[in-house]
């Protein structure tokens, strides 16, 4: 089983930027055109490229689907995209478009009934983002706390045919804290299902902790803020794919 690193793009008003534990009010810009950033992943060797629409996640509906489009049909990386998913119209327009893998969130917890049907239609090419707060699933561009947990959301959406788990601690994210790599672990394992790391990677070293779980289907990922913060190089990440 391979590990892969996703070099993460998220986007706001057509802008490549990085929010601090998810707060819109901490942003920062790192670049005009999420199109060219995503060219300079795509040169340095990425095979995949994680894109989120924060616009999208707020309002609950797609605002930034033209970057990822181009991303999807300019580039040779598969892309996956995340961020005001709310439909089966908006699953297979993403995939029509050539977009490889769509990430539901806050479906998952407004519409369970809605996400078991998507995951029987489309399958492998969906993939469920679990926002943790405390352990506890955050809705709605992270502004909204749920009542369940991310494991039990995630065993109930494995038994539905869910193969792939994106987790993110959202106190980690955007913070070069570490990622949580007990409870990354621990969904793998539990629900016996892929699982992308995703939230609060500083250095290599964090990467190849991750790495020691492949065996657990800790399969990889995601890194932002570590990049574009020159933290290490994305040529030095995708060396530790190997």
């Amino acid at each position: 089983m391979s590990f892969t690193v996703y070099p993460a793009i998220d986007m706001r008003n057509g802008k490549c930027v990085r929010l601090e534990q998810g707060d819109f009010d901490k942003e920062t810009v790192y670049g005009e055109n999420p199109f060219e950033v995503a060219k300079s992943f795509a040169k340095a060797g990425a095979s995949w490229i994680h894109m989120v629409d924060l616009d999208g996640a707020k309002e609950g509906s797609r605002q930034n689907a033209e970057h990822v489009i181009r991303v999807a049909k300019e580039l040779s990386c598969s892309v996956q995209i995340g961020g005001g998913i709310r439909s089966e119209e908006d699953v297979r327009f993403y995939l029509d478009q050539g977009v490889d893998r769509v990430i539901i969130g806050s479906l998952a917890i407004r519409d369970l009934k809605l996400t078991k049907e998507l995951l029987t239609k489309f399958r492998h090419k969906i993939a469920i983002g679990l926002d943790a707060r405390d352990g506890y699933v955050a809705t709605d561009g992270w502004l909204e706390r749920s009542e369940v947990t991310a494991v039990s959301l995630g065993k109930e959406l494995a038994e539905a045919g869910a193969s792939t788990f994106i987790y993110t601690d959202i106190a980690k994210d955007g913070m070069l804290s570490g990622p949580n790599t007990k409870e990354i672990v621990r969904l793998a394992e539990e629900t016996n299902t892929n699982v992308i790391a995703s939230g609060g990677i500083k250095g290599l070293g964090d990467l190849r902790e991750l790495k020691k779980y492949q065996s657990s289907q800790v399969v990889g990922s995601i890194v932002g803020k570590a990049l574009y913060t020159n933290q290490f190089s994305l040529e030095e990440a995708l060396k530790e794919e190997e």
